[in-house]
C-alpha cells in the first residue's frame, strides 16, 4: 500500500513497512540528522520541515498515513510530562492531515505514558486505562472521520530483544468500515523471546570504526538503580532505549551487560532491530537520539501486516492481538 510518514525520524517503523511490503511514497521530519540518515539509507523523498509549516496541497495521497508524533512530554522516562507541555499537540497536526487527505487507514504510535497522564474523568475509563489526555488524543481522531481502535504492546512478545511497551492507534475511515476489529496476528515461531545475548553477542567488546556505528560514549557505568544505571542482563531482552531522559539533557545509554561501558550506537541500533547496514550520520549524540526516539525496525514490519490483514480482511489460525473500540 502507498503510505505517508509524519515523524519519520531516521526512518525505522518506514523500514519495517518496506520490509513487509509497503510503499512509503512521502516522508516528513523537522530534525536535520535524522532526515539525512533517512536519505542516506532509505530515500531522499523525505521533507525536512516542521508539520507546522506543511501544506496539505503539497502532500501526495495515499492509503495509510502513519506517524509516531514525538513522545518526549508523555514518556514516562520524563519526570516534569504534563499535559501542557507544547510536544503534546503534535497530534493535533496529524490529526489536520489526516483530516485533509482521507487515506483508507492511519496509523498512530506513542508512549505507554501517553495513556494514564491527566488522571481519569470516570470510574469507566479508569477501568479501560484512558486517561484524561488520551481520551482527548482518541477523540482528535475520532472527529477526522474515522473509526478508532487502540491497543499497549510490549514489543518484546515480539520477539524483540528489548522491554518497549507502546500504544498503538489505529484509525479506519468511517465509509469503509464493515463491523470487523483490527487484529495483529503472530507465530509461536516468530515470537520466541530474544536477548541482549542475541542481539549483540557476536559485536567486539572494544569501540571500533570497522563495524558501521559501533562507536560510543566514554560516560563511566554507575550502577544505582536509576534510568540508564540499571545493569543490563546478557540473557533478558534488554530495557528501554531511550532518546533522552527528562527531555532537557542528553541521550541516556544503558551500560553493556558487561559493565565496563555503555552501549554502543550500532549495539542499540541492534536491539532496536536495524541491520547493521544502516548507517546512522550525526554527531554520537545525535545517533543516540534517533535510535532511541526510533520504533524498532520488526515493530513496523508487525505493523506493515496489521495494516495488511486488515485492508485484505484475512484471518489466520494464529494467535494474535485484538484492538480495543474506542467510543
Amino acid at each position: 500500500m502507498k503510505i505517508l510518514s509524519l515523524f519519520a525520524g531516521s526512518g525505522g517503523l518506514d523500514l519495517g513497512l518496506i520490509k513487509y511490503g509497503h510503499k512509503i511514497i512521502w516522508a516528513n521530519d523537522n530534525d536535520f540528522d535524522c532526515v539525512e540518515t533517512y536519505k542516506k539509507n532509505i530515500n531522499k523523498h523525505i521533507v525536512l520541515d516542521d508539520i507546522y509549516n506543511l501544506n496539505t496541497k503539497n502532500i501526495p495521497n495515499g492509503d495509510v498515513i502513519v506517524g509516531g508524533f514525538p513522545c518526549q512530554g508523555f514518556s514516562m522516562a520524563n519526570p516534569y510530562r504534563a499535559e501542557s507541555d507544547k510536544r503534546n499537540l503534535l497530534f493535533i497536526q496529524m490529526a489536520k492531515i489526516i483530516k485533509a487527505k482521507k487515506p483508507k487507514y492511519f496509523v498512530g504510535e506513542n508512549v505507554q505514558g501517553l495513556t494514564n497522564i491527566g488522571g481519569y474523568a470516570s470510574n469507566e475509563d479508569k477501568k479501560n486505562k484512558i486517561g484524561k489526555t488520551f481520551r482527548l488524543v482518541l477523540e482528535e481522531f475520532k472527529k477526522t472521520g474515522y473509526k478508532i481502535f487502540w491497543n499497549v504492546i510490549d514489543v518484546s512478545h515480539l520477539g524483540i530483544p528489548q522491554k518497549r511497551k507502546r500504544v498503538i492507534i489505529f484509525g479506519v475511515r468511517n465509509d469503509l468500515f464493515d463491523g470487523k476489529t483490527p487484529k495483529l496476528y503472530y507465530s509461536d515461531d516468530e515470537v520466541k523471546e530474544k536477548t541482549v545475548r542475541d542481539a549483540i553477542g557476536d559485536l567486539p567488546k572494544e569501540f571500533t570504526k570497522t563495524i558501521p556505528n559501533h562507536i560510543g560514549t566514554k560516560h563511566k557505568v554507575k550502577i544505582n538503580g536509576y534510568m540508564g544505571n540499571r545493569a543490563t542482563q546478557w540473557d533478558a531482552p534488554s530495557p528501554t532505549i531511550v532518546g533522552r531522559g527528562g527531555g532537557t539533557g542528553g541521550p541516556v545509554i544503558i551500560p553493556h551487560p558487561d559493565l565496563q561501558r555503555r552501549m554502543s550506537v550500532r549495539e542499540c541500533a541492534r536491539i532496536q532491530t536495524y541491520p547493521d547496514n544502516f548507517i546512522f550520520l550525526g554527531s554520537i549524540s545525535s545517533q543516540y537520539r534517533q535510535i532511541g526516539n526510533s520504533i524498532p525496525v520488526n515493530f513496523g514490519y508487525y505493523i506493515g501486516r496489521l495494516i495488511n490483514d486488515y485492508d485484505q480482511n484475512k484471518t489466520k489460525n494464529q494467535k494474535y492481538i485484538e484492538f480495543k473500540k474506542f467510543v
